[in-house]
């Protein structure tokens, strides 16, 4: 008896800890539904690395469920229903003023720019640093006395930053994901983006094409709402 106990005990073991026969199809199965909406999961391979555990984290955000990267229980059911929302297209957060602005949600890790009739602009994923930047209301212009739109600037390390808008102090700015100046190669892949899986030195970090986008859309006095 004691025998055929610990056996049992064994077998219960293996089956815990062992993955799934079929695990790789039902990451695939998930890989193309996160990207059926929108969230970035890149090929879908059946390999639950770190770019598809980014895409689980965006949704996650979106849904405003617990951003571990994982397809536990909960995440599954929202997942998988009918009327999932899509990761890269988020109404603006309540209660973040009015009018023409941009706005970050530190919590969804996301940027909206917001024109003057309140319709979105464009938006898209970022990553920023919240023990630097705290929430409230800035405004993109010249803060200690530093410059306050630079379009290839350098951080104190070499780094390149390219369209780089400052707008709170002291060098606290929207920018490109940082760049190494000689491969030009980003610091981090796109897929980072719109994730709490890095973190910046405090400014917000952003793909080429919204970087520029906030470049351009910045050309004249624009408030920053942080919430």
């Amino acid at each position: 008896m004691r025998r055929l106990l610990v056996l049992l005990a064994a077998l219960a073991l293996t089956l815990t800890v062992a993955p799934p026969a079929d695990a790789a199809v039902w990451v695939t199965k998930a890989q193309k539904r996160l990207n059926h909406l929108g969230c970035n999961a890149g090929p879908a391979d059946g390999d639950l690395g770190q770019w598809t555990r980014s895409a689980v984290v965006r949704f996650q955000s979106r849904e405003g469920i617990e951003q571990n990267g994982r397809l536990d229980q909960p995440t599954r059911k929202r997942l998988y229903a009918a009327d999932a929302p899509r990761c890269n297209v988020r109404p603006v957060p309540a209660g973040s003023g009015k009018g023409r602005r941009i706005v970050i949600s530190q919590r969804q890790n996301w940027v909206w720019l917001v024109g003057r009739n309140g319709k979105v602009v464009s938006q898209a994923g970022m990553v920023d640093n919240t023990g630097v930047l705290g929430r409230g209301s800035y405004h993109v212009g010249s803060y200690c006395g530093r410059t306050a739109r630079i379009k290839a600037n350098r951080s104190s390390g070499g780094l390149l930053l390219d369209n780089f808008v400052r707008f709170a102090p002291c060098g606290i700015g929207f920018h490109r994901i940082p760049r190494y100046p000689d491969s030009g190669n980003q610091i981090h892949a796109d897929w980072i983006l719109g994730t709490n899986m890095s973190q910046s030195h405090g400014c917000i970090r952003l793909s080429a094409r919204m970087s520029q986008r906030v470049w351009d859309f910045t050309a004249r006095s624009t408030p920053v709402r942080v919430v």
